[in-house]
């Protein structure tokens, strides 16, 4: 296929577009460097998607890509093509910030094996991406670097944690990006900024070099345009790593060659009730969910509704191990300097501190079982299909205890251990982007993407662009609150209980930290006594123990 392109229209190439142009030397790596330079230095302003610009190592990169290309010495679909990195992938002489002041000036001495391995690829490295605090925490305007605006609307929220990443994808600044996604951050982003992103099997991509959140539940995958795209960016990424003590050592197949646009034999269970019954969506989600799903249905898939356990369930599992875990990162700055993290990822991970020992084994039991009770469903299907996130709301509506009330449809999947590509499909009444998920036996990405792939052959919805004016300023928004305003209701047993449990973390909390952690309370609480409790001695927890085989 031939594409003609313009210096002017470059940022809307896909990779795999930008790599048969480069491969046949129709493009050059530098002109396409400076092409993607030139647009964020244009528009970035207005969307503050990168916390730090390589662009002098970009070009350097770029010449060297294209003498090796002009010297018979091409490495594959990755060289000479831009990309960039959310900013908890360590990065050798480069800040990696995690956007908290705890991280403002750590410059690592080596790479990610991330960020390693598209090196090798011959990926031309632009930038540092911004993200939510420590991938937790946001969005926030008390930390170091102001979180990023979505490209369809930059008075809206672009989804987070790997919120550069999906903004940067969408307006066109680099074609590719590697985010994380510990509960959904990188399908929530990629799906209210209308790009598409993949949730490898855990497992699959090494974590090594990366700032963790949660040991047991933290994945690294790929975002870009297209579901093709993904799999260039996964082929790459993908394989053992004995540096990781979670990476699986599992032969690689080949992505690229799964894809394909029929779907004739594809048995997909439909997973209707997470949008029908377990919470709220506008009747444009359904719309578009109902469309997409008669897409699927006329590329030749099987299509049945069945159902898995409550979202609460998952949630309430991966919120115990997860902020315990992520605490445990973080605890010896949280007592000597907690001053320097945002007031939102306190008000995740102060009320952890009411959760015991007893209540992580029992997540983990029950965490185990999660994953056993999809076995019967992985040998009825082959991928699941549910909804994404909604329209991107206004920033100042974000609600400081939203992480402890409201479940949600991404977390599912981070428990159970599948993969799962998130895409766009349609867009809302505000003209903003919508999206589905793709879910998958456990390292049946080949399936995914190859569903996502025919879906978006047929489709245009990942061909659409965000009118963006360049030189513009970002926009003026309502900063959202520190406080939800609940404090007052703490009686005076759940006001020592805190005090208690404070004081054994070795916390010493300000006025707000300590309401901060009364909010919290009551929910974190009730997460803890929703756990089963019904285990003999002998059920083991999930940890050390990994993801079945489908």
């Amino acid at each position: 296929m031939t594409f003609a392109a313009t210096s002017t229209d470059l940022h809307t190439l896909t990779i795999a577009q930008a790599s048969e142009l480069i491969g046949s030397r129709a493009l050059s790596p530098v002109e396409y460097a400076q092409a993607l330079i030139a647009r964020t230095q244009a528009v970035d302003g207005q969307l503050q998607s990168f916390v730090t610009r390589t662009f002098d190592l970009a070009l350097e990169r770029a010449r060297q890509a294209e003498d090796e290309i002009a010297g018979g010495g091409y490495r594959g679909p990755l060289h000479g093509i831009p990309f960039a990195l959310k900013d908890v992938f360590d990065t050798a002489d480069i800040l990696t910030s995690g956007n908290s002041r705890v991280c403002a000036d750590n410059i690592p001495g080596r790479d990610s094996a991330v960020a390693e391995k598209l090196h090798h690829a011959g990926a031309v490295l632009m930038g540092k991406l911004a993200l939510h605090e420590f991938a937790h925490g946001g969005p926030s305007f008390d930390v170091p670097w102001p979180p990023s605006r979505n490209p369809w609307d930059s008075t809206r929220v672009t989804g987070g944690s790997s919120s550069g990443s999906a903004a940067a994808v969408a307006a066109g600044l680099v074609p590719g990006s590697i985010g994380t996604d510990t509960g959904g951050s990188i399908r929530a982003p990629a799906s209210q900024c209308g790009v598409t992103g993949l949730m490898p099997t855990s497992g699959l991509v090494s974590r090594a070099g990366v700032i963790p959140h949660s040991f047991t539940f933290d994945r690294c995958g790929p975002m870009a345009k297209t579901s093709e795209d993904c799999a260039i960016l996964l082929q790459a990424v993908a394989g053992h790593d004995p540096n990781d003590a979670g990476s699986v050592a599992r032969a690689v197949p080949d992505y690229l060659a799964a894809l394909g646009e029929d779907l004739r034999g594809v048995r997909i269970g439909v997973l209707r009730h997470n949008w029908n019954s377990e919470v709220v969506v506008s009747a444009a989600q359904c719309q578009v969910m109902e469309d997409a799903l008669a897409v699927l249905a006329e590329l030749g898939a099987t299509l049945e509704d069945c159902q898995i356990r409550p979202m609460q369930s998952y949630y309430d599992i991966k919120t115990i191990i997860g902020e315990i875990e992520v605490f445990s990162v973080h605890q010896s700055n949280l007592i000597t300097r907690p001053e320097d993290f945002g007031a939102d990822i306190l008000s995740r991970m102060l009320p952890a501190i009411l959760f015991s020992g007893y209540d992580f084994v029992q997540a983990s039991r029950e965490h185990r079982r999660a994953i056993a009770e999809m076995q019967p469903l992985y040998r009825r299907f082959d991928a699941f299909i549910t909804i994404g996130a909604g329209e991107a709301p206004p920033f100042g509506s974000h609600d400081p205890l939203a992480f402890w009330k409201n479940a949600h449809h991404f977390t599912s999947a981070n428990v159970t251990g599948q993969p799962v590509l998130a895409l766009c499909n349609g867009f809302g009444p505000s003209g903003l982007p919508l999206g589905m998920q793709i879910l998958g036996r456990p390292f049946g990405e080949e399936t995914i993407l190859r569903i996502g792939h025919a879906y978006q052959a047929v489709t245009d919805w990942h061909q659409r662009h965000p009118v963006l004016v360049d030189n513009a300023t970002a926009p003026t928004v309502t900063e959202p609150t520190l406080l939800a305003g609940t404090s007052s209701e703490a009686d005076s047993e759940l006001r020592d209980l805190c005090l208690s449990a404070a004081g054994r973390a070795g916390l010493e909390l300000n006025e707000r930290m300590f309401m901060q952690l009364l909010e919290g309370a009551p929910h974190a609480l009730a997460m803890a006594s929703r756990i089963s409790r019904d285990y003999g001695h002998a059920d083991v927890p999930a940890h050390g123990f990994g993801v079945p085989p489908a």
